[in-house]
């Protein structure tokens, strides 16, 4: 029998020499959920830092899971797969938030399904889920200059530190990112579309 609980998944990579980079946005992300929500993380059989609780909107109660996949960005899927697996979790009730190189900084947009982007997460949860039909808050980072050697700049982007003005941004802008992933489990994807897509 499926779960009742919802799955939020923030995406980035561990360890100190990756924190408050662009590819860490989702961590970020995940990190105001767990202020919100009174959160506390611990390990999930080595490949997530999980926590679990309750949101209250409206006069509503939602059960949640928040996790931070530990398996470096590349294998994020097999966090996903583990948690979902075990606690029972169906892949629509299954939101990931991550950095988009294809929106601008301050950008959201929420979808699900479609394709990864060519962002490597994302691909790997698809293939360890076998489905991309889970939502996804998708928190643009904007795109590293194009030109020679383009896979190294782009490594070098989003591995990469935000400018003063940026970073002056961020809190608001994480915060404009969890109140997608709130909009998306109390109001429906279409709400949430609705609200965030067109800013």
């Amino acid at each position: 029998m499926a779960s009742d609980f919802w799955l939020i998944a923030g995406l980035g990579n561990p360890g100190s020499k990756y924190e408050g980079t662009r590819h860490n946005m989702g961590f970020m992300c995940a990190d105001v959920l767990a202020g919100r929500w009174s959160i506390s993380f611990s390990d999930h059989k080595g490949l997530a830092m999980l926590g679990r609780g309750v949101m209250d909107m409206d006069s509503r109660q939602v059960k949640f899971l928040l996790a931070k996949p530990l398996t470096f960005m590349n294998d994020s899927g097999d966090a996903l797969a583990s948690i979902s697996a075990y606690y029972r979790i169906e892949t629509r009730r299954i939101l990931v938030i991550h950095d988009d190189m294809d929106l601008e900084f301050g950008r959201i947009k929420v979808k699900s399904g479609g394709s990864s982007g060519g962002h490597n997460g994302i691909r790997s949860i698809d293939r360890s889920l076998g489905s991309n039909a889970y939502s996804r808050v998708r928190l643009g980072v904007g795109h590293a200059q194009r030109g020679q050697d383009a896979h190294r700049k782009t490594v070098d982007w989003v591995l990469g530190g935000f400018s003063s003005t940026q970073r002056s941004q961020l809190p608001d802008f994480l915060a404009d990112g969890a109140d997608a992933a709130e909009t998306i489990i109390f109001k429906g994807l279409a709400l949430a579309q609705e609200q965030f897509n067109g800013r």
